[in-house]
């Protein structure tokens, strides 16, 4: 995700970034997470199966001083998915690699939303949408040809 499209889906967050729980889902080096807990995020997840980007993304942890806010899984996100246990998140990025989409992995991560989160997706294209109950689509924004996808499970979801 270029610095353009991280900055104008900061801005359209706003200040709901504060105190929150995040997933950094297909983290690649963290930049996404990383401004999250610089906007104020309480703390954030990594999933990350690059063993570079791993080295990249624990070294600019430490670089900010993050290491008791953060955790970097060293595994694909399907993987992680098949044995992570109940953790929900307020927020959660999914950044899956433009050659190789995921969406059927990016939706089974509407599962991991608390009610009244928010999941942001960065995918080629408008393509198709995922779908879960109790989530709903809440803007779709591009830039060029890259896609940023917000949803919002319903507060009242389980």
């Amino acid at each position: 995700m270029s610095e353009r499209i991280r900055n104008a889906m900061f801005n359209s967050i706003g200040d709901r970034i504060e105190g929150a729980t995040v997933l950094d889902a297909f983290a690649g080096t963290g930049s996404v997470g990383l401004e999250a807990l610089s906007r104020g995020a309480h703390d954030v997840t990594f999933v990350e199966r690059d063993r570079i980007a791993q080295k990249v993304l624990a070294k600019n942890i430490t670089a900010l001083g993050a290491e008791a806010r953060t955790a970097i899984i060293r595994t694909t996100v399907s993987n992680w998915l098949e044995t992570k246990g109940d953790e929900k998140f307020d927020f959660i990025f999914a950044d899956p690699p433009y050659n190789d989409p995921q969406l059927s992995t990016a939706g089974r991560l509407l599962g991991l939303l608390k009610p009244g989160g928010y999941m942001v997706l960065s995918h080629p294209g408008s393509g198709e949408g995922l779908a879960k109950t109790g989530v709903v689509v809440v803007d779709n924004r591009s830039y060029g040809n890259a896609f940023l996808t917000y949803y919002r499970r319903d507060e009242a979801a389980l």
